[in-house]
Protein backbone atom coordinates (compact mmCIF):
# COMPACT_ATOMS: atom_id res chain seq x y z
CA UNK A 1 0.00 0.00 0.00
CA UNK A 2 1.40 3.38 -0.97
CA UNK A 3 1.21 6.54 1.09
CA UNK A 4 0.33 10.08 0.01
CA UNK A 5 3.32 12.33 -0.58
CA UNK A 6 3.34 16.05 0.16
CA UNK A 7 5.53 18.96 -0.89
CA UNK A 8 6.17 21.28 2.06
CA UNK A 9 8.35 23.93 0.44
CA UNK A 10 10.21 24.67 -2.80
CA UNK A 11 13.03 27.11 -3.42
CA UNK A 12 15.49 27.93 -6.16
CA UNK A 13 18.46 30.15 -6.78
CA UNK A 14 18.31 32.92 -9.30
CA UNK A 15 18.98 31.61 -12.81
CA UNK A 16 21.98 33.34 -14.36
CA UNK A 17 23.55 32.91 -17.81
CA UNK A 18 26.85 31.09 -18.10
CA UNK A 19 29.62 33.39 -16.93
CA UNK A 20 27.16 35.55 -15.00
CA UNK A 21 26.35 36.17 -11.34
CA UNK A 22 26.69 32.53 -10.27
CA UNK A 23 29.83 31.73 -12.25
CA UNK A 24 32.14 31.74 -9.24
CA UNK A 25 30.19 29.09 -7.32
CA UNK A 26 30.90 25.37 -7.42
CA UNK A 27 27.94 23.00 -7.42
CA UNK A 28 27.61 22.47 -3.66
CA UNK A 29 28.15 26.15 -2.84
CA UNK A 30 25.44 27.02 -5.34
CA UNK A 31 22.97 24.41 -4.07
CA UNK A 32 23.50 24.27 -0.28
CA UNK A 33 21.87 27.64 0.55
CA UNK A 34 18.83 26.64 -1.53
CA UNK A 35 18.48 23.39 0.43
CA UNK A 36 18.81 25.27 3.72
CA UNK A 37 16.26 27.87 2.66
CA UNK A 38 13.77 25.22 1.53
CA UNK A 39 14.05 23.40 4.87
CA UNK A 40 13.65 26.67 6.75
CA UNK A 41 10.53 27.53 4.74
CA UNK A 42 9.14 24.07 5.48
CA UNK A 43 9.94 24.34 9.19
CA UNK A 44 11.78 21.02 9.02
CA UNK A 45 15.09 20.48 10.78
CA UNK A 46 18.14 18.93 9.09
CA UNK A 47 17.92 15.96 11.43
CA UNK A 48 14.58 14.97 9.87
CA UNK A 49 15.95 14.57 6.35
CA UNK A 50 16.50 11.00 5.19
CA UNK A 51 17.92 11.68 1.74
CA UNK A 52 19.01 14.35 -0.73
CA UNK A 53 18.47 13.57 -4.41
CA UNK A 54 20.15 15.98 -6.82
CA UNK A 55 20.20 15.89 -10.61
CA UNK A 56 23.30 17.09 -12.43
CA UNK A 57 24.51 16.69 -16.00
CA UNK A 58 27.78 18.59 -16.48
CA UNK A 59 29.59 18.21 -13.16
CA UNK A 60 32.13 15.54 -14.14
CA UNK A 61 30.70 12.77 -11.98
CA UNK A 62 31.37 12.09 -8.34
CA UNK A 63 28.36 12.51 -6.10
CA UNK A 64 27.40 16.21 -5.90
CA UNK A 65 24.33 15.34 -3.81
CA UNK A 66 26.58 14.11 -1.00
CA UNK A 67 28.63 17.31 -1.11
CA UNK A 68 25.43 19.36 -1.10
CA UNK A 69 24.08 17.47 1.92
CA UNK A 70 27.28 18.03 3.88
CA UNK A 71 27.61 21.67 2.82
CA UNK A 72 24.00 22.29 3.86
CA UNK A 73 24.72 20.97 7.36
CA UNK A 74 22.63 17.82 7.08
CA UNK A 75 23.55 14.83 9.27
CA UNK A 76 26.32 12.60 8.00
CA UNK A 77 23.93 9.66 7.63
CA UNK A 78 22.29 11.47 4.68
CA UNK A 79 24.12 9.66 1.89
CA UNK A 80 23.07 11.79 -1.07
CA UNK A 81 22.07 10.42 -4.46
CA UNK A 82 23.03 12.09 -7.75
CA UNK A 83 21.25 11.23 -10.97
CA UNK A 84 21.82 12.26 -14.58
CA UNK A 85 18.90 12.26 -16.95
CA UNK A 86 20.04 15.49 -18.55
CA UNK A 87 17.28 18.12 -18.78
CA UNK A 88 14.68 15.83 -17.16
CA UNK A 89 16.83 15.03 -14.12
CA UNK A 90 15.48 17.67 -11.74
CA UNK A 91 11.90 16.53 -12.26
CA UNK A 92 12.94 12.87 -12.11
CA UNK A 93 14.53 13.56 -8.72
CA UNK A 94 11.13 14.70 -7.44
CA UNK A 95 9.40 11.57 -8.75
CA UNK A 96 12.11 9.35 -7.24
CA UNK A 97 11.59 11.10 -3.90
CA UNK A 98 7.88 10.38 -4.19
CA UNK A 99 8.56 6.70 -4.86
CA UNK A 100 10.84 6.42 -1.82
CA UNK A 101 8.32 8.03 0.48
CA UNK A 102 5.25 6.30 -0.93
CA UNK A 103 6.94 2.92 -0.47
CA UNK A 104 8.02 3.68 3.10
CA UNK A 105 11.76 3.82 2.39
CA UNK A 106 11.96 7.42 3.60
CA UNK A 107 9.90 9.98 5.50
CA UNK A 108 11.47 13.21 4.27
CA UNK A 109 13.52 13.78 1.12
CA UNK A 110 15.02 16.93 -0.37
CA UNK A 111 14.91 16.59 -4.16
CA UNK A 112 15.90 18.79 -7.07
CA UNK A 113 18.84 19.64 -9.25
CA UNK A 114 21.85 21.86 -9.75
CA UNK A 115 23.87 22.86 -12.79
CA UNK A 116 26.76 25.14 -13.55
CA UNK A 117 27.59 25.68 -17.19
CA UNK A 118 30.21 28.13 -15.94
CA UNK A 119 32.25 25.49 -14.08
CA UNK A 120 31.75 22.52 -16.40
CA UNK A 121 34.98 20.64 -17.09
CA UNK A 122 37.13 20.75 -20.19
CA UNK A 123 37.44 17.53 -22.15
CA UNK A 124 40.60 17.94 -24.23
CA UNK A 125 43.43 20.14 -25.46
CA UNK A 126 43.56 21.37 -29.04
CA UNK A 127 46.80 21.40 -30.98
CA UNK A 128 47.10 25.14 -30.51
CA UNK A 129 46.91 24.70 -26.74
CA UNK A 130 43.32 25.89 -26.35
CA UNK A 131 40.97 23.90 -24.17
CA UNK A 132 37.86 22.27 -25.62
CA UNK A 133 34.96 22.56 -23.15
CA UNK A 134 32.79 19.58 -22.36
CA UNK A 135 29.39 20.00 -23.98
CA UNK A 136 27.49 16.75 -24.14
CA UNK A 137 27.96 12.98 -24.44
CA UNK A 138 26.31 10.87 -27.14
CA UNK A 139 22.64 10.19 -26.43
CA UNK A 140 22.12 7.36 -28.94
CA UNK A 141 24.57 4.81 -30.39
CA UNK A 142 23.61 5.66 -33.98
CA UNK A 143 24.53 9.25 -34.97
CA UNK A 144 21.37 9.58 -37.08
CA UNK A 145 19.35 9.10 -33.88
CA UNK A 146 21.40 11.69 -31.99
CA UNK A 147 20.53 15.07 -33.53
CA UNK A 148 21.70 18.48 -32.48
CA UNK A 149 19.01 19.80 -30.15
CA UNK A 150 18.44 23.01 -32.12
CA UNK A 151 18.07 21.06 -35.34
CA UNK A 152 15.62 18.71 -33.63
CA UNK A 153 13.55 21.69 -32.49
CA UNK A 154 13.60 23.20 -35.96
CA UNK A 155 12.43 19.88 -37.43
CA UNK A 156 9.25 19.78 -35.32
CA UNK A 157 8.65 23.46 -36.08
CA UNK A 158 8.72 22.81 -39.81
CA UNK A 159 6.52 19.75 -39.45
CA UNK A 160 3.99 21.67 -37.36
CA UNK A 161 3.96 24.86 -39.40
CA UNK A 162 5.49 26.82 -36.53
CA UNK A 163 7.02 29.91 -38.12
CA UNK A 164 9.86 32.08 -36.90
CA UNK A 165 7.32 34.82 -36.18
CA UNK A 166 5.42 32.44 -33.90
CA UNK A 167 8.62 31.38 -32.14
CA UNK A 168 9.75 34.98 -31.67
CA UNK A 169 6.34 36.01 -30.34
CA UNK A 170 6.45 33.17 -27.81
CA UNK A 171 9.90 34.31 -26.63
CA UNK A 172 8.77 37.95 -26.35
CA UNK A 173 5.78 36.84 -24.28
CA UNK A 174 7.94 34.71 -21.97
CA UNK A 175 10.19 37.67 -21.17
CA UNK A 176 7.22 40.03 -20.74
CA UNK A 177 5.49 37.68 -18.31
CA UNK A 178 8.67 37.12 -16.32
CA UNK A 179 9.30 40.86 -16.09
CA UNK A 180 5.72 41.52 -14.94
CA UNK A 181 6.06 38.80 -12.27
CA UNK A 182 9.53 39.78 -11.04
CA UNK A 183 8.27 40.84 -7.60
CA UNK A 184 6.05 37.77 -7.25
CA UNK A 185 8.92 35.44 -8.10
CA UNK A 186 10.98 36.62 -5.15
CA UNK A 187 9.06 34.31 -2.80
CA UNK A 188 10.68 31.27 -4.41
CA UNK A 189 14.20 32.66 -4.80
CA UNK A 190 16.90 31.99 -2.23
CA UNK A 191 19.04 35.06 -1.69
CA UNK A 192 22.54 33.61 -1.90
CA UNK A 193 24.81 34.93 0.89
CA UNK A 194 27.75 35.34 -1.49
CA UNK A 195 25.84 37.72 -3.76
CA UNK A 196 24.39 41.23 -3.35
CA UNK A 197 20.87 41.47 -1.87
CA UNK A 198 17.62 41.53 -3.86
CA UNK A 199 18.85 39.10 -6.48
CA UNK A 200 16.58 38.17 -9.38
CA UNK A 201 16.87 36.27 -12.64
CA UNK A 202 19.42 38.30 -14.54
CA UNK A 203 18.64 37.27 -18.11
CA UNK A 204 15.02 38.48 -18.12
CA UNK A 205 14.75 41.61 -20.25
CA UNK A 206 12.49 43.75 -22.40
CA UNK A 207 12.74 41.57 -25.48
CA UNK A 208 11.28 43.24 -28.55
CA UNK A 209 10.19 41.78 -31.88
CA UNK A 210 12.77 44.00 -33.58
CA UNK A 211 15.52 42.42 -31.47
CA UNK A 212 14.26 38.95 -32.34
CA UNK A 213 14.32 39.83 -36.03
CA UNK A 214 18.03 40.74 -35.76
CA UNK A 215 18.97 37.69 -33.68
CA UNK A 216 21.65 35.37 -35.01
CA UNK A 217 20.32 32.17 -36.53
CA UNK A 218 21.31 28.84 -34.98
CA UNK A 219 19.59 26.64 -37.53
CA UNK A 220 16.50 27.22 -39.69
CA UNK A 221 14.11 29.48 -37.77
CA UNK A 222 15.73 28.69 -34.42
CA UNK A 223 17.71 31.71 -33.24
CA UNK A 224 19.50 32.92 -30.14
CA UNK A 225 16.42 34.99 -29.26
CA UNK A 226 13.93 32.12 -29.32
CA UNK A 227 16.21 29.60 -27.56
CA UNK A 228 17.03 29.34 -23.86
CA UNK A 229 20.52 30.48 -22.92
CA UNK A 230 22.95 28.12 -21.15
CA UNK A 231 22.75 28.96 -17.44
CA UNK A 232 23.68 28.21 -13.85
CA UNK A 233 21.14 27.49 -11.12
CA UNK A 234 19.77 25.20 -8.42
CA UNK A 235 16.27 24.24 -7.28
CA UNK A 236 15.07 21.93 -4.49
CA UNK A 237 11.78 20.79 -2.96
CA UNK A 238 11.11 19.34 0.49
CA UNK A 239 8.97 16.22 0.19
CA UNK A 240 7.41 14.38 3.14
CA UNK A 241 5.03 11.59 4.12
CA UNK A 242 3.29 13.99 6.51
CA UNK A 243 0.71 16.57 5.50
CA UNK A 244 2.09 20.09 6.03
CA UNK A 245 0.26 22.07 8.74
CA UNK A 246 0.09 25.26 6.65
CA UNK A 247 -0.25 25.21 2.87
CA UNK A 248 1.71 23.01 0.52
CA UNK A 249 0.79 20.58 -2.22
CA UNK A 250 -0.02 16.93 -2.76
CA UNK A 251 2.34 15.31 -5.25
CA UNK A 252 -0.09 13.18 -7.23
CA UNK A 253 2.45 11.44 -9.44
CA UNK A 254 3.97 11.53 -12.88
CA UNK A 255 5.76 9.57 -15.56
CA UNK A 256 9.09 9.38 -17.32
CA UNK A 257 9.15 7.76 -20.75
CA UNK A 258 11.52 7.12 -23.58
CA UNK A 259 10.49 7.86 -27.15
CA UNK A 260 12.16 8.32 -30.53
CA UNK A 261 15.70 9.57 -29.79
CA UNK A 262 15.76 11.32 -33.17
CA UNK A 263 12.78 13.46 -32.09
CA UNK A 264 13.57 14.48 -28.50
CA UNK A 265 11.51 17.67 -28.67
CA UNK A 266 8.26 15.68 -28.67
CA UNK A 267 9.10 13.33 -25.79
CA UNK A 268 7.07 15.26 -23.16
CA UNK A 269 3.86 14.50 -25.05
CA UNK A 270 3.98 10.79 -24.23
CA UNK A 271 5.06 11.51 -20.63
CA UNK A 272 2.16 13.90 -20.05
CA UNK A 273 -0.35 11.52 -21.59
CA UNK A 274 0.93 8.60 -19.52
CA UNK A 275 0.83 10.64 -16.29
CA UNK A 276 -2.70 11.87 -17.01
CA UNK A 277 -3.95 8.41 -17.88
CA UNK A 278 -2.29 6.86 -14.85
CA UNK A 279 -3.84 9.41 -12.50
CA UNK A 280 -7.13 9.86 -14.33
CA UNK A 281 -6.64 13.61 -14.73
CA UNK A 282 -7.94 15.16 -17.97
CA UNK A 283 -6.31 18.23 -19.47
CA UNK A 284 -9.39 20.33 -18.73
CA UNK A 285 -8.87 19.96 -14.98
CA UNK A 286 -5.28 21.25 -15.06
CA UNK A 287 -5.20 24.92 -14.11
CA UNK A 288 -1.52 25.61 -14.83
CA UNK A 289 1.25 24.03 -16.86
CA UNK A 290 4.94 24.72 -16.39
CA UNK A 291 6.46 23.56 -19.67
CA UNK A 292 10.15 23.66 -20.46
CA UNK A 293 11.08 26.27 -23.05
CA UNK A 294 14.47 25.03 -24.21
CA UNK A 295 13.33 26.27 -27.61
CA UNK A 296 10.18 28.19 -28.44
CA UNK A 297 9.70 25.78 -31.34
CA UNK A 298 9.73 22.77 -29.02
CA UNK A 299 7.32 24.34 -26.51
CA UNK A 300 4.88 25.34 -29.25
CA UNK A 301 5.03 21.89 -30.83
CA UNK A 302 4.23 20.31 -27.45
CA UNK A 303 1.30 22.68 -26.97
CA UNK A 304 -0.06 21.74 -30.37
CA UNK A 305 0.24 18.01 -29.76
CA UNK A 306 -1.30 18.16 -26.29
CA UNK A 307 -3.97 20.68 -27.31
CA UNK A 308 -3.19 22.82 -24.28
CA UNK A 309 -4.47 26.36 -23.79
CA UNK A 310 -1.47 28.69 -24.14
CA UNK A 311 -3.00 31.03 -21.55
CA UNK A 312 -2.34 28.38 -18.89
CA UNK A 313 1.29 27.85 -19.88
CA UNK A 314 4.14 29.43 -17.90
CA UNK A 315 2.10 32.42 -16.69
CA UNK A 316 5.16 34.02 -15.05
CA UNK A 317 7.57 33.33 -17.85
CA UNK A 318 9.70 30.32 -18.67
CA UNK A 319 13.22 29.23 -19.50
CA UNK A 320 13.40 31.54 -22.54
CA UNK A 321 13.32 34.42 -20.04
CA UNK A 322 15.49 32.75 -17.37
CA UNK A 323 17.94 30.34 -18.96
CA UNK A 324 18.49 26.59 -18.97
CA UNK A 325 20.59 25.09 -16.15
CA UNK A 326 20.30 21.57 -17.54
CA UNK A 327 20.16 19.33 -14.45
CA UNK A 328 18.16 21.89 -12.49
CA UNK A 329 15.62 22.90 -15.13
CA UNK A 330 13.02 20.25 -14.31
CA UNK A 331 13.19 21.14 -10.63
CA UNK A 332 12.83 24.84 -11.49
CA UNK A 333 9.55 23.99 -13.23
CA UNK A 334 8.35 22.14 -10.12
CA UNK A 335 9.36 25.00 -7.81
CA UNK A 336 7.50 27.47 -10.04
CA UNK A 337 4.39 25.31 -10.11
CA UNK A 338 4.39 24.63 -6.37
CA UNK A 339 4.61 28.28 -5.43
CA UNK A 340 1.70 29.21 -7.69
CA UNK A 341 -0.49 26.34 -6.44
CA UNK A 342 0.10 27.03 -2.74
CA UNK A 343 -3.04 28.45 -1.17
CA UNK A 344 -5.27 27.00 -3.89
CA UNK A 345 -6.88 23.63 -4.50
CA UNK A 346 -5.91 23.68 -8.17
CA UNK A 347 -4.03 21.00 -10.08
CA UNK A 348 -0.88 21.73 -12.05
CA UNK A 349 1.45 19.96 -14.45
CA UNK A 350 5.20 20.27 -15.06
CA UNK A 351 6.77 18.70 -18.16
CA UNK A 352 10.18 18.65 -19.79
CA UNK A 353 12.05 17.02 -22.67
CA UNK A 354 15.55 15.60 -22.50
CA UNK A 355 18.13 14.57 -25.09
CA UNK A 356 17.93 10.97 -26.15
CA UNK A 357 14.16 11.10 -26.61
CA UNK A 358 13.22 11.31 -22.92
CA UNK A 359 10.19 13.05 -21.46
CA UNK A 360 9.14 13.61 -17.86
CA UNK A 361 5.92 14.95 -16.37
CA UNK A 362 4.75 15.51 -12.79
CA UNK A 363 1.32 16.51 -11.48
CA UNK A 364 0.59 18.16 -8.14
CA UNK A 365 -2.41 19.71 -6.41
CA UNK A 366 -2.56 22.59 -3.96
CA UNK A 367 -3.92 21.76 -0.50
CA UNK A 368 -6.36 24.65 -0.43
CA UNK A 369 -6.44 28.11 1.12
CA UNK A 370 -4.08 28.70 4.02
CA UNK A 371 -5.97 29.33 7.24
CA UNK A 372 -4.87 30.47 10.63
Amino acid sequence: MTRPVYIWAAKRSIIAPQGGALAGLCLHDLAAPVVQDALSAAGIGPEDVDEVIAANALGAGGNPARLIALAAGLPRHVAGLTLDRQCAGGLDALLLAQAMIASGQAECVVAGGVESHSTRPFRAWQRDGALIPYTQPPFAPDPKDDPDMAQAADLVAREGGITRAMQDAFAVQSHAQARAARADLQVEITQHPALPPDQSDSFTRNLRPQTCARAKMITGDVTHANSAVAADGAAFLVVSSQRPPHGGALLLGGATVGSDPARPAMAPVAAVQKAQNRLGIPSGSIAQVELMEAYAAQALANLQALELDQARINPKGGALARGHPIGASGAVLAVRLFNDLCGTDETGLAAIAAAGGLGCAAIMQGLGPIRG
